[in-house]
């Protein structure tokens, strides 16, 4: 997992279009599914952050995850020793899990900040920070060859 300012994003090995789509963001971009190449996509949608939810991860696809506006937690902790909640599905991409015994991270995403999510990173997002709110994030998906 990594978490940073988009100001870095340079600093990590991510792909090339990946980095060029996300630096060419702006707050107005439709929210829809957008196809960079046949490796990479993004999912910009708006919704209100919630109270609770599950842990996810995948498995094909690796996540960075941006807000355009507003801000909402985000939680992370290992994916290994999760008990599943939801079995993997393979069409979309994702199992969900309990929350478990190892350490639970909370990040605060908001605009200007990134974080990227690994196969072995679950995750809970979409949490609010201090009261629900609308957002508009970004989840741009690299698939792993």
């Amino acid at each position: 997992m990594i978490f940073d300012e988009i100001k870095n994003i340079d600093l990590y090995n991510l792909d090339k279009k990946a980095v060029n789509f996300i630096r060419n963001l702006t707050p107005d971009i439709e929210c829809k599914k957008h196809i960079i190449d046949e490796n990479i996509y993004a999912n910009v949608e708006e919704y209100s952050t919630k109270e609770s939810g599950f842990f996810e991860a995948h498995k094909k696809y690796i996540d960075i995850q941006l807000l355009l506006m507003g801000e909402e937690v985000l939680e992370y902790t290992p994916l290994d020793g999760l008990k599943v909640k939801e079995d993997y599905n393979t069409e979309k991409d994702i199992a969900f899990y309990f929350d478990g015994d190892k350490p639970i991270t909370k990040l605060k995403l908001e605009k200007g900040f990134f974080t990227v999510l690994y196969p072995t990173d679950a995750h809970k997002p979409q949490l609010k920070f201090s009261s629900p709110q609308k957002v508009k994030k970004v989840v741009v998906k690299i698939k792993i060859n």
